[in-house]
């Protein structure tokens, strides 16, 4: 039997496997394996059922001791978001040498494939997710989008003059695409809303050490639209989200956790804050900037004028 208490299993197994993201059953069965007379006397207690209720067990045990396990080695981390609970160990020297170790390792080629791709996931830049935010927001939520790159703007104030100016993915909603086409023509000829504008800060991974910064980027890049948003792949740390959910109460800014694996299990954690009105003024300036900024705003005015989408234009 070892001396080993749980929390140092935990991290000794994490540290076995670098930069490999795993779930607290996934850990709960490694360790359940590796140190099976720790856990016999345990797993003979009656109110275990069967084994799953024993596994659900240090399961539970293991997020409650998440703190605790952390302190064990300032590189072991962990994330909530998205779902479910993942951690690991961040030893970013050995990132090359991952996927040869899991092919020695183990002999079953799907886990193996598995763990590769936990490593590639790890290598996406923020230059990467915005395609996959393109495709998730037309296929989930009808959006047109279009990518804003900071190559296309005038800098005209300087390098990184445009960092807190311009957002990264701007999106059209048309609201009265599905309408019935005299309710269309009453909406235009008496200046309601037909169309809602929204806007994207992409980020690849949020912490409670850039959570302030990278949201009041967001606060000033995307605040001119009906629906402003801050998009990341995590959320990691103790009082991260806390402290999302705070700054969007203030300000309006939404959080979209993207699920880079399965577009369609990404998740709106935090509903926008819709305003019925844009301001124009701010949308000028974008425009005056930015190239891409203006073909947006081109594409919107032609579907006001003529109620009519070209696909083609869109979502690139």
């Amino acid at each position: 039997m070892s001396r080993l208490s749980q929390t140092q299993k935990i991290a000794n197994w994490l540290m076995e496997n670098p930069n490999q993201k795993f779930t607290a059953r996934e850990i709960a069965q490694a360790i359940i394996k590796r140190y099976p007379e720790d856990y016999q006397e345990k797993r003979l207690n009656d109110r275990f059922v069967s084994e799953q209720d024993f596994i659900q067990q240090i399961v539970a045990e293991i997020g409650a001791q998440k703190d605790q396990i952390i302190k064990k080695n300032k590189k072991i981390r962990w994330q909530d978001k998205p779902k479910p609970r993942v951690y690991w160990f961040d030893d970013t020297r050995t990132m090359g040498l991952v996927n040869s170790l899991v092919a020695d390792d183990l002999a079953d080629i799907e886990y193996e494939a598995d763990k590769q791709q936990q490593v590639k996931q790890a290598q996406l830049t923020e230059h990467d997710l915005y395609p996959l935010l393109i495709r998730y927001l037309a296929s989930e939520l009808k959006l047109y989008s279009m990518r804003i790159d900071e190559k296309r703007s005038s800098n005209r104030y300087g390098m990184n003059a445009n960092k807190w100016l311009h957002p990264d993915i701007v999106a059209m909603e048309p609201i009265a695409e599905t309408w019935d086409q005299l309710v269309r023509t009453c909406v235009l000829k008496g200046d309601g809303q037909s169309v809602r504008l929204w806007s994207f800060e992409v980020k690849r991974s949020m912490t409670r050490a850039n959570v302030r910064e990278y949201f009041f980027q967001a606060v000033s890049n995307s605040t001119w639209a009906n629906e402003g948003y801050l998009v990341c792949t995590s959320i990691a740390g103790d009082g991260t989200e806390d402290e999302l959910r705070m700054l969007s109460a203030l300000h309006g800014i939404g959080v979209i956790v993207l699920n880079t694996k399965d577009l369609s299990e990404s998740e709106i954690l935090i509903p926008a804050r819709a305003k019925t009105d844009i301001d124009w003024q701010t949308v000028n300036r974008l425009v005056v900037e930015n190239g891409d900024m203006k073909e947006f705003v081109d594409l919107v005015s032609n579907y006001y004028e003529t109620g009519r989408l070209r696909t083609k234009d869109w979502n690139k």
